[in-house]
C-alpha cells in the first residue's frame, strides 16, 4: 500500500488533496452565471416544490429578495397564517357536526342505565351505581357518593339530619381521641377520617 493511498486520509489531520469522488452538478440558472448550482432555491407559493439551482453568490441574493407572500392582502396573509396551524385542512368545533337535531338526537338515544359497570372507583358516576345516578334519601335530599361515603364513615345512614351528623361526630371524637385511650395512638388515623368525613359533610351543608 502506498503512502498516498485513499485509506491513508481517514487518519491524515490534514489529507494534501481532497479524493472524494466528485458529481457533476448542473449550471447556475441565474441570467449570465457561469457557475456551477450548488444550491436550490424555491420559486414561489405557485409552484410547490419547483426550485431554481443557483450557485452560492446568487441564492444569497435570491433569498435577500425573495418574499413567499408576494401579491397577497393582508387580509389574505392573515388567512393563509391562521390556515397553516391546521396544515390547511378544514376544522369545525367540537360537538358541531351533524347540527342540533343529531345533537339532540344523540342525547335521546343515550340511556344511562344501558351501561353495565364494574365501577370500584366510582369513574362513571358520582354514586358508584350501574346506572350512574346519584342516589337520594327518604327526604329527598340528593346523596352523591363522595358524601355516602362521609356518612357511612360516620356510621350514618343517607337521611340522616343535622343533630345526628353531629351528635354522632362528638361521641366518635371522644370515644377515638387518643386523651380518652389513655395516651394511646392506635386509633388516630380512624380519627383523622372522622374528621375529614365531618368536614367534608359540613362543607356539602349536611352540618
Amino acid at each position: 500500500m502506498t503512502a498516498n493511498s485513499p485509506l491513508f486520509d481517514r487518519i491524515r489531520v490534514k489529507p494534501d488533496q481532497d479524493r472524494r469522488p466528485r458529481k457533476d452538478l448542473p449550471g447556475c440558472e441565474w441570467p449570465g452565471c457561469k457557475e456551477q448550482a450548488t444550491h436550490r432555491a424555491p420559486k414561489g407559493r405557485a409552484k410547490a416544490n419547483e426550485y431554481w439551482q443557483l450557485c452560492l453568490e446568487h441564492v444569497r441574493e435570491y433569498n435577500a429578495t425573495y418574499n413567499f407572500f408576494a401579491g397577497m392582502s393582508d387580509e389574505a396573509i392573515a388567512k393563509y397564517q391562521k390556515d397553516d396551524l391546521t396544515g390547511h385542512r378544514p376544522t369545525w368545533k367540537l360537538g358541531s357536526i351533524g347540527g342540533k337535531r343529531a345533537a339532540r338526537r344523540g342525547r335521546a338515544n343515550f340511556r344511562a342505565d344501558d351501561w353495565i359497570t364494574n365501577d370500584p372507583f366510582s369513574l362513571f358516576g358520582e354514586a358508584g351505581s350501574r346506572s350512574g345516578h346519584a342516589r337520594t334519601a327518604s327526604e329527598g335530599r340528593k346523596i352523591l357518593n363522595a358524601q355516602r361515603r362521609a356518612l357511612d364513615t360516620l356510621g350514618l345512614e343517607g337521611d340522616a339530619s343535622r343533630a345526628d351528623i353531629k351528635a354522632k361526630f362528638k361521641k366518635l371524637v371522644k370515644q377515638h381521641h387518643p386523651d380518652a385511650n389513655g395516651g394511646d395512638r392506635g386509633s388516630e388515623d380512624r380519627l383523622r377520617e372522622i374528621i375529614q368525613a365531618y368536614n367534608y359533610l359540613k362543607t356539602a351543608g349536611f352540618c
